[in-house]
């Protein structure tokens, strides 16, 4: 997510393109790795996976509790 960071459209795209092929190819698990940091790349993913049509594509949303910089996305 680093090299797009700076601008919320790009990471909007980068991980709707990623959810969308990745349950369109069966994969079970999405690992996004927005880093430590400030927190707030954390919370823009977390808000973009938040949107009604976002949410259909999976079951759950797990932050990593042993590491912070991680969040793994469940598809159904």
């Amino acid at each position: 997510m680093h090299p797009i960071f700076r601008n919320n459209r790009d990471i909007d795209v980068a991980l709707r393109q990623t959810l969308f092929k990745a349950a369109a190819t069966g994969i079970d698990v999405v690992q996004i790795i927005p880093g430590k940091g400030t927190g707030q790349l954390k919370k823009r993913v977390l808000a973009v996976l938040a949107q009604k049509h976002i949410k259909k594509l999976y079951v759950r949303v797990e932050t990593d509790a042993t590491n912070a910089g991680r969040v793994l996305v469940h598809l159904r």
